[in-house]
Formats: structure tokens, sequence, C-alpha cells
């Protein structure tokens, strides 16, 4: 990266989703204090991802991505982590048996604690104050003193973000990550559905499969109690992002060290604007979300700001267009892309585009939207001669009631049984099991029904 970018030359350019700080000294000091505590992530993880990104592309790799939609301060314990953890290691097990291939974990966590908003303004019974935009920036309260942005939640966010983190990894390099025995998950919802024989079968082969390498090698395959783990939160506070960017001994550039894959969110992805200006000077890799309102020259110009030099693993291109409009949007993208030889990864978020809103003010998504999406994905990229190579879900570990239906026929009047989410609805654990034992018939070529 040349000399003309720094890690703050993002405050000269013109910021879609800003947040207004009132006290800037306050903000200017918190700034200061997060640019002195350790980095979260290392370079050489970094490093690490951006090379099974690579892979990814070229079809070796398929990347699962996937978590909360915003993480709250309170969710930092102990069960909620291991759980979060745990419906990905599950789901990447299925995706592998499923697809013969190597997945890429990535959590949406340890840092997913900023939200854009279509609105940012909320008006209630003739009050108007700020919307809520993450633990990081405000809180959920109705209130003034509540949300108002506070520079003193960005130090609160990375603290809650390392213990994070420190939990993981010690999860993940000991026993926890160890999935050799489906037999003991919890599969009530598989009882319940119209496939319930074909996910028994593949249950029981994921396990015949294991126990035959581990006599073959005379020995437990030790390698399937650890696992690499990844985490990506979208960068949208930039003065988060700005304060844990730093260059690092041995290495050309300048990385963000608050996660491994940051993302532009498809309302702050303006040519031109303080996101797009900030992310095409770290040395991470990087993805960008796109929806129905982007056009191709607009897409093939973010792909040469974003990776100029056409890097292996740099860029992953995240489609959120929805059912009912991916097929009249994707392959124009994937066309110009393909015609201009522009490497990317491409991945399926089929959650935003399927986003609705209900009579009594919940949002939700409907199951068969969420699929219908996915297998769209997998057909189209196909048709246009390439491949999908990941999916990006919002998903809980947890026995959430947000996204109706799914084996367990969820319904409208189910949801208020255990809707948590303050911001967007996620997939529950059964719906999240499901969703990839149907992706894992995708990857073979095959319908999910």
């Amino acid at each position: 990266m040349s000399e003309e970018w720094s890690p703050a030359g993002w405050r000269q350019k013109p910021l879609a989703q800003p947040i207004d700080y009132p006290d800037r000294n306050q903000l200017e000091d918190a700034v200061r204090r997060l640019s002195r505590f350790p980095p979260l992530v290392t370079s050489w993880e970094i490093e690490t991802l951006k090379s099974q990104l690579a892979e990814a592309a070229r079809g070796e790799r398929f990347l699962l991505q996937g978590g909360d939609c915003a993480e709250t301060f309170e969710d930092c314990c102990s069960s909620i982590i291991a759980n979060k953890l745990k419906i990905l290691l599950k789901m990447s097990l299925i995706l592998t048996f499923g697809g013969k291939t190597r997945i890429i974990r990535v959590g949406r966590m340890a840092g997913q604690y900023a939200k854009p908003r279509s609105q940012l303004l909320e008006t209630r019974d003739g009050v108007t104050l700020p919307a809520y935009r993450g633990a990081m920036i405000n809180r959920p309260e109705f209130s003034p003193a509540a949300r108002t942005p506070d520079p003193e939640l960005m130090i609160r966010a990375y603290l809650h973000a390392a213990l994070t983190l420190n939990f993981v990894r010690s999860l993940v390099q000991g026993g926890f990550a160890d999935l050799r025995h489906p037999e003991v998950w919890d599969l009530r919802f598989v009882d319940v559905s119209s496939r319930s024989h074909e996910y028994r079968r593949m249950l029981k082969a994921i396990g015949r499969a294991v126990s035959f390498l581990e006599a073959v090698a005379e020995r437990p395959l030790a390698e399937l109690g650890r696992a690499e783990f990844f985490t990506s939160h979208e960068g949208l506070n930039l003065w988060y992002e700005q304060a844990q960017t730093r260059r690092v001994p041995r290495r050309p550039g300048w990385y963000d060290l608050s996660t491994h894959f940051p993302w532009i969110g498809d309302r702050t992805r303006e040519i031109g604007g303080g996101h797009v200006e900030f992310f095409r000077g770290i040395a991470n890799p990087v993805a960008v979300k796109i929806g129905a309102r982007c056009e191709p020259d607009e897409l093939l110009e973010l792909t040469r700001v974003l990776n100029p030099d056409n890097e292996p693993g740099k860029l992953t291109i995240i489609h959120r267009f929805g059912a009912d409009r991916i097929a009249s949007r994707l392959p124009q993208l994937i066309e110009i892309l393909k015609r201009h030889e522009r490497r990317v990864v491409w991945s399926c978020d089929p959650m935003h585009g399927n986003t609705i809103s209900l009579g009594n003010g919940l949002k939700t998504r409907r199951f068969d939207d969420i699929l219908r999406e996915v297998v769209q994905a997998f057909s189209i990229h196909q048709a246009m001669g390439g491949r999908l190579n990941g999916v990006h879900f919002e998903l809980s570990g947890e026995d959430v009631t947000e996204c109706v239906g799914g084996a367990r026929g969820t319904t409208e009047a189910d949801l208020s049984r255990a809707y948590q989410s303050q911001v967007d609805p996620r997939l529950n654990y059964e719906q999240a099991m499901e969703i990839a034992l149907l992706i894992s018939r995708c990857m073979q070529g095959r319908a999910p029904a």
C-alpha cells in the first residue's frame, strides 16, 4: 500500500452510517487507549485465513461463516459462546462429509458489536432518538442517555471480544472440537422431518468414516479434537478498527488486528466513502456485501479498489438479494467479474434479503425462503461456469424462536416464546443443523427436496 494511505485517512471521506459522538475529546481518548491495547488476533493467523480463502476460490475449500446478528456484552458467557462454537463445528463436519471438501470456519463473533440500521432515528410516542446501533455504540433502552453514542463502549467491546477469543481458542485447541460421535448430538428435530431417514443415514455414515480412519491409523485421530477457527465482524465503527490497525514486524503493510476477516456492509460500500477507503489499505482478507441495488460496473470497480493486485483470497463477495431477486441480479454480476478475470470468493448470505416485518413489529425470516436462495445460488454459479464458495448465516446455538419454518414447523405464533434478538432474527440450533444437511446435498450437486 502506498504512503498516501493511513489508518486515519477515512476521516477525510464522506461516511455512510456515521456515528455522532458528542464529546470529541472523550472519543480521541478512547481511540488512544484502544491503540495501546494488545492486538486481538495475529498477522500470521490472518495470512493463514487468506491462503485458505484462496483455496476456496479454487474450489478446494468451502467457507462457512455464521454467528449472531449482533453480539451483546451480556452474552459473553461460557455457555452461549460454547453453544455458538458447537453449532458451527457441527455444521462444518456435515459440510465436510457431504461436500467432500475442507471447511473454513469463521464466526461472526468477538467483535460483532455494531450494526447499520435502515433508519438512524427511532420515534416512539412522539419522541425521536438515535436508533440502537449495537453494544459498541449505544444502549438499547429508549432514553436520551442510553441512545447517545458512548466511546467508552468501544473499550468494553474490546474487553469482551478478548474474553470471547480467549475462551474460543481454549476450546478449539482442547477436546471441545471432537465431534467424532454424532449419535450424541441433539437431533430431536430429525424425528419430525420428512427427511428423517436421510439425516440419520448421513450421521451414521460420518461416524463410520471416522471409526474407519482411526482403525487404519491404529490410534485416535487427534486432529479431530482440534479445529482452526477464525473471527469476523462488520467494520462499521471505523474508530474501533483504526485503533487496532498497525504495522507488524517482518511483514509489509497494515493489519487490522481486531479480527481476522472484517467486512463492509451493503449500506456502507460506496466507492469514495470512508469505509471503502479504510478497507482498501489493510492487509486482511476482506469481504463486501452486495444487495439488489449493486450494478455490475459498480461491483467491478469495488473489486479493483479493494483488491488492486487481484490477489487470490483477498476479497470475498457476499451476495444478499433475497429468494425472489437472486435469479435476476446475480448472473450479470458473476459475468462481469468473470469477463475481467477478477479473483474473488463468492459467498451467499440468504438471511438479509429475506427479512420480513410482522404486524406486531417483530422481524422474521422464513426457512423456506432462506433455503430457496441458497439452492438458487448453487445453481446460478454452476450455470455460469463457476461455483459458490461459501455461505454466511445469522444463527444461534440456542433454542431461540426468531425464524419461522424448518422441520419443526415454527410458526409466527411461536416467535414470542423465545425471541431474543434486539436487531435481526437468527436461525436456531435445529434450523441451522437442518440447513447444513440440506446444503450438503447442494454441494453434492443434488437438489435438497
